[in-house]
């Protein structure tokens, strides 16, 4: 059994980046509470639409309010996420790294 080592010293950048998924998973929540809270503070539900002559329940308006205030989260949430992405690339580091790679060969 013998074993073959390499060893290489090399020059690395490290940044901290945001994740992104979060940012949106975030964005989308907000949107929602944001609907929850338009909805329940206007309580505009029980009158008749002008523009459709109908009337919604509370949560056909939350429903309506959502379809609206989630895209306007994520896309803000996007917009902070880029931006911070952005910052980081600014504030990268030079790291010296050492890489050691070993290979066994088990033939007799």
């Amino acid at each position: 059994m013998t074993e073959h080592v390499e060893d290489h010293i090399e020059t690395v950048r490290v940044r901290r980046a945001p994740k992104f998924s979060v940012f949106l998973l975030v964005g989308a929540a907000l949107g929602v509470i944001v609907a929850m809270i338009l909805t329940f503070a206007f309580d505009g539900s029980q009158d008749v639409s002008p523009n459709t002559g109908l009337v919604y329940s509370q949560g056909q308006v939350f429903g309506f309010l959502v379809l609206v205030c989630v895209p306007v989260g994520l896309a803000l949430a996007a917009v902070v996420a880029l931006l911070l992405d952005r910052r980081s690339r600014n504030h990268t580091h030079s790291v010296t790294v050492d890489r050691e790679s070993v290979q066994v060969d088990e033939t007799p």
